[in-house]
């Protein structure tokens, strides 16, 4: 057990300020319990499933900032900062592979809600194994000044990570880099243009998109030509 104190008892001048990485994650772990807990109060609908896509992408581009940035500053800072930060990296792993089950199943499917479940309690367990054991680490280990350049750099990647699971990224730098920042920019293109985590929802919107892309494309090499 650690003797370190969690940081959801911290103050938020112990974490270093409101822009430390610190306080940062904690305003994001704040935001994904009470979108869980959202979501299993809402009845099957629309709403209920606006709030899933709200959860996964803020899921999925918080891990991508701490994989990035993050864990990489707690094995060079922190003791044991490799096994702490392998356990909440498995976590993640069985994070994306739940919901990359869940965005193929459609809505109202028994199992798509028993993973739900099961994602939801692996959140919260991520959440905890974080807040109490791991960031508590890095908060006693840097100054402040130091927290707050690590929360600039983990805002800016997340900011531009991807938004829900790809199972085939790896969880460390580079791999993670390498094949996740060019997926970004397909998933906020979902995001846009309103694709949903149900995969027969998304087939029909695919087309339109890709149409999109397309055309823009096209409108593209159109202009070129006209300058020329």
């Amino acid at each position: 057990m650690s003797t370190h104190t969690s940081i959801q008892h911290r103050t938020v001048e112990q974490l270093g300020g409101s822009a430390s990485v610190l306080a940062r994650q904690r305003r994001d772990h704040a935001e994904m319990d009470r979108l869980m807990a959202r979501h299993q109060a809402l009845p099957d609908g629309t709403d209920r499933e606006r709030i899933l896509k709200q959860l996964v992408q803020l899921v999925f581009s918080h891990a991508f900032a701490e994989e990035t940035v993050l864990w990489p500053a707690v094995r060079r800072l922190v003791a044991d900062g490799d096994e702490l930060t392998a356990r909440v990296e498995d976590e993640h792993q069985q994070i994306n592979d739940l919901t990359t089950d869940i965005e193929r199943l459609l809505p109202g499917d028994l199992e798509r809600e028993d993973k739900i479940r099961r994602v939801f309690s692996l959140i919260r367990q991520d959440i905890r194994d974080e807040e109490d054991e791991l960031l508590p680490r890095l908060g006693d280990a840097v100054d402040a000044a130091q927290l707050r350049r690590l929360g600039a750099a983990w805002e800016a990647v997340r900011k531009s990570a991807p938004t829900h699971p790809h199972p085939a990224v790896p969880r460390r730098p580079p791999g993670n880099a390498l094949l996740g920042v060019p997926l970004s920019g397909y998933d906020r293109a979902r995001d846009l243009f309103g694709l949903s985590t149900s995969a027969a929802a998304n087939r029909a919107k695919a087309v339109t998109l890709t149409g999109v892309l397309l055309c823009v494309a096209a409108a593209g090499v159109a202009v070129r030509r006209k300058r020329r």
